[in-house]
């Protein structure tokens, strides 16, 4: 997880961008939560034994929602490669009721990041994105494509008034149930294979790799 934003430090200049290094993980996650409230996109990053330190303020963004495309990045690490522990952030997106993209290669992780904003802007739901070990840490060819349009921020007068109510949880539940219906439809959805397979294996993230990798020995 530190290597994203020490990339996206290094690159503020050239590409127009902010980045900071917050105090601890919920402040990360306010700030980037007040950004999104003033209309811009914004992007906060952790490992997964931060996901913990920012679980309650994560809690409520559920019910409050966003306005700019909010996207949080979760970088676990099974087995503890380089962790005091081990955690698997996906718990928290199903106690949030947040959606979460798992990318299963570098190119992936870079169209769902792309993806990702756009769903959080298109339902207002703040969006998760789970990493693992294998994909933080390896390299690979990426396809870029075209770089979007700065969006400015909303006049201070324009801001709206976010407050996780208890009115609010029967409407996340309604985006959700939309959510679920965008991700039926998503083009990560694909299927590798003869018409009529004799084995059927349904992964997500990194499993795909090491399934493939099983079923061809």
């Amino acid at each position: 997880s530190a290597e994203i934003l020490a990339l996206m430090a290094a690159t503020a200049k050239a590409f127009g961008h902010y980045a900071e290094w917050s105090t601890n993980e919920i402040v990360a996650i306010e700030a980037a939560t007040a950004a999104s409230f003033a209309g811009l996109r914004s992007l906060c990053i952790m490992k997964q034994n931060g996901a913990n330190v920012a679980a309650d303020f994560l809690m409520s963004l559920g019910l409050s929602g966003c306005r700019g495309g909010l996207v949080v990045v979760f970088a676990d690490d099974p087995e503890s490669h380089s962790s005091t522990n081990e955690f698997d952030s996906r718990n928290l997106a199903r106690w949030a009721e947040l959606p979460l993209l798992e990318p299963g290669s570098f190119q992936e992780a870079k169209d769902m990041t792309k993806w990702a904003f756009e769903l959080s802007e298109q339902t207002q739901t703040p969006v998760i994105i789970r990493s693992v070990t294998r994909i933080c840490h390896g390299r690979g060819n990426v396809v870029l494509g075209d770089f979007l349009p700065k969006k400015p921020a909303n006049k201070l007068g324009q801001w709206d008034k976010l407050i996780a109510l208890n009115p609010f949880h029967p409407y996340t539940h309604q985006k959700l149930a939309k959510i679920r219906e965008i991700f039926e439809t998503s083009s990560f959805n694909t299927y590798t294979g003869p018409e009529n397979p004799e084995l059927l294996i349904l992964t997500s993230g990194t499993g795909g790799f090491y399934s493939r990798e099983a079923v061809s020995r």
